[in-house]
């Protein structure tokens, strides 16, 4: 038997060949022969998809635009709870090593990693931000050392803290929470810095995996959270972050959600935000970062500072939401009691198309059936399902038909609130529930009504006419035209505004013509299409209610027509300036003729007025100003109404998608009725909600140049009587087509 006998010389080159090995190794995978490796400017800026945030005017988040639900925060920002688990937990070592923790490496390989893997935070890091698992042994070889120089780069440019909040701000913790901060605010409604000991242990107990420890998906998977909650805790208290009797308190202590889901549409304002998406997509692509790209407002981590108020913004959710439940019921009492539009041809065709741009039917066609075998299906297949409802969700069976039908049978509403001195929009709702009513109609263009006639009257005494100047036009004909409503009566302008006189309208009308109006109304914000036609007088054009906004801000900020603006600025995920925003203003009437307007449009809101109720019914008696005008259009089909006081602009529409479904009587569709309570509802919670101080009750309107105006709105003007025929004369341009049908505004 003859002895093996391996001189150390051969073992020494044996070890140095390793060590060169490894080394060339590792030199290869730096240099990214196995695969590219993030640079140092990759290191420096991650590239991964940061949600960009939506901020209100009272600096309170509001939503976010995101691919994935992610916000960083910095170490500052966390509980250290969180800091003092995950050490705990992951690596306890980690203020003593540079990425790489050589005995836990050395541990985990002799052991098969039966005592835990040798991975360290860093290296954990390093993972979730810049390649995944996967493949076979050879493959997980060489991530692993990626893992390694891609922690060392970290260390290198992190520190330790840095690092840490890196780390939980790339973490998925499912349910749409990818990130410390998103987490804390979905599963507990709280910011990461507020978590308690046993929030913090359950999330970094989830850091193992998420998906099986999800507290949220049944009481199996939170009694299996609950446990691994323990074991960190007993990893804190073996590392002398807590003791034993809170450790004994703390393992009886159940899991306490405050669950709070996030979806894009979930959360304040969504039409508002849904607006804003749309402006700031065509934003992104007209504007640059320092390296030449677009923006994308859904990946670059964007601050966005809009005017919006949350607190304003709530009470107009829940006025219009209050108004909307009762009067509901009205269209309702219409269907049982007989009447339905839907049975018509127009209404069989309206229902079909609806129909057709479900995705549903899409589905059906793209398998090669034909539309009557598909509405043969939509009008006899029933379903159980769950539907929309003021008084909450309710389950009922109903067939696709049935269900088009049902949702196309609902008012809308479109519902907003401005400063008029600044455009800056303080609340926006563009509907009844953004779930299942994806139009936003502050935007739609509606019919307006006699809201319009304030633009026709600023033309008037912006021509001269004063407010007290007594009219008679008798009933006025231009071409086939003449409006029906209106004593058309010896009578002051403001008498008839207040009365929303259609003779005096068309009078007006007939004496400075239809393009005059159209001026006027283009120089006041409006840039809707306006029909060159006579009933234009009357609101007998297609508007949206934004514009609307605009005209109205004019009068109460002196003659300066305000747009509306619901941008302040936007930042850079970096803190950085992007653009900042201002308003577009255009100065349109005198100070003197916009007090004038005031003035006038007081009497609508005021004793006799269209809108007389409105402060003794929603209890705005102690408001010393208000404005406002209502309007309603041909068959009950819209309601209008449009106020303001020194500070607010608000305007409120109502009316159903569908011009077929209408209110039967004018008591119940005009605008005083189906319009101003929304207006009313929201001006008393406004101005009486003690968080806004801002809002004034007794604040007066702008002084005029002309100081004897605000003693007495006529001085100086004799009160004069018009002694024009209202058939003959005038501004015969007025007439430039006829028209057979009558108009009721």
């Amino acid at each position: 038997m003859s002895n093996f006998n391996i001189s150390p010389k051969i073992i020494w080159k044996f070890f140095f060949a390793g060590l060169g090995f490894v080394f060339l190794f590792f030199l290869l995978i730096r240099i990214g022969l196995f695969g590219k490796l993030p640079s140092f400017e990759e290191i420096e800026n991650p590239n991964s998809n940061l949600a960009s945030e939506i901020y209100s005017a009272d600096s309170v988040l509001i939503g976010k635009f995101y691919v994935n639900n992610r916000s960083n925060v910095s170490f500052d920002q966390l509980s250290p709870w969180l800091e003092k688990a995950l050490i705990s937990t992951e690596d306890k070592r980690f203020y003593e090593h540079s990425g790489i923790d050589i005995f836990r490496t050395f541990k985990a390989v002799f052991t098969l990693g039966q005592d835990g893997g040798g991975s360290t935070i860093t290296q954990q890091l390093a993972k979730n931000m810049f390649h995944k698992r996967g493949g076979g042994i050879i493959t997980r070889v060489i991530q692993k050392a990626k893992e390694y120089v891609i922690a060392v780069m970290l260390e290198r440019r992190y520190t330790k803290e840095e690092i840490i909040a890196m780390y939980f701000n790339t973490f998925d913790f499912v349910n749409n929470a990818i990130g410390i901060e998103s987490a804390s605010r979905i599963y507990f409604n709280k910011q990461p810095k507020d978590l308690n000991i046993e929030e913090a242990a359950m999330f970094v107990g989830m850091l193992q995996n998420p998906s099986l420890y999800n507290p949220n998906r049944n009481e199996t998977f939170r009694k299996r959270c609950e446990e691994r909650r323990s074991i960190v805790l007993r990893l804190m208290r073996d590392n002398g972050h807590i003791s034993n009797a809170q450790l004994s308190e703390l393992l009886m202590k159940p899991i306490e959600l405050n669950f709070h889901p996030e979806s894009a549409s979930d959360g304040l304002a969504p039409y508002f935000r849904q607006t804003l998406a749309e402006y700031l997509k065509k934003w992104a692509k007209e504007n640059k970062k320092p390296d030449g790209t677009s923006y994308n407002i859904y990946t670059d981590g964007l601050k966005i500072y809009t005017t919006l108020d949350t607190r304003m913004q709530k009470h107009a959710e829940e006025a219009t939401v209050e108004h909307l439940r009762n009067h509901q019921k009205i269209i309702d009492a219409q269907f049982r009691s007989g009447w339905n539009p839907w049975k018509k041809e127009l209404g069989q065709k309206i229902l079909l198309s609806a129909c057709k741009n479900t995705p549903r039917w899409r589905n059906m066609k793209a398998e090669g059936m034909s539309d009557d075998a598909i509405l043969e299906v939509f009008k006899t297949q029933k379903n159980k399902m769950t539907v929309f409802s003021y008084n909450g969700m309710k389950d009922t069976t109903f067939t696709p038909y049935d269900s088009v039908r049902y949702y196309k049978s609902f008012l809308q509403v479109g519902f907003m609130v401005m400063e008029p001195n600044t455009g800056y929009v303080k609340a926006w709702v563009g509907g009844p529930n953004f779930n299942y009513f994806k139009v936003d109609h502050c935007n739609t263009q509606r019919q307006v009504g006699s809201t319009f006639k304030p633009i026709v009257y600023a033309l008037a005494v912006d021509n001269g006419w004063s407010p007290c100047m007594v009219v008679t036009p008798g009933k006025v004909t231009i071409g086939n035209w003449s409006p029906r409503g209106g004593s058309g009566g010896p009578q002051t302008l403001k008498h008839a505004l207040t009365k929303s006189d259609n003779q005096v309208a068309a009078y007006i009308t007939l004496k400075f013509g239809v393009s005059a109006i159209i001026d006027m109304s283009r120089k006041m914000g409006i840039v809707s299409d306006l029909p060159p036609y006579a009933p234009i007088s009357l609101g007998a054009s297609d508007i949206t209610l934004s514009e609307m906004m605009t005209v109205y801000s004019t009068f109460p900020n002196a003659g300066i027509s305000t747009k509306p603006q619901f941008l302040v600025r936007i930042e850079d995920k970096d803190g950085n300036i992007v653009q900042n925003f201002t308003t577009e203003m255009r100065e349109v009437l005198s100070d003197n003729i916009a007090y004038k307007m005031v003035d006038m449009l007081k009497g609508p809101v005021g004793p006799g007025g269209t809108g007389g109720s409105l402060r003794g019914r929603f209890g705005l008696g102690d408001i010393k100003n208000i404005c406002g005008k209502t309007g309603t259009t041909n068959n009950n089909t819209d309601g209008w109404f449009i106020g303001f006081t020194p500070q607010l602009v608000a305007g409120a529409w109502v009316g159903c998608d569908d011009p077929i479904l209408h209110f039967l009587t004018t008591g119940n569709g005009m605008g005083a009725a189906s319009a101003m309570p929304i207006f009313g509802k929201f001006m008393y919670k406004a101005y009486n909600d003690p968080k806004l101080k801002k809002l004034k009750k007794d604040m007066d309107f702008f002084i005029p140049s002309d100081a004897e105006l605000a003693k007495n709105v006529c001085s100086g003007d004799e009160v004069e009587t018009d002694i024009y025929n209202s058939t003959v004369g005038g501004n015969t341009d007025a007439v430039e087509e006829n028209y057979d049908t009558e108009y009721k505004f």
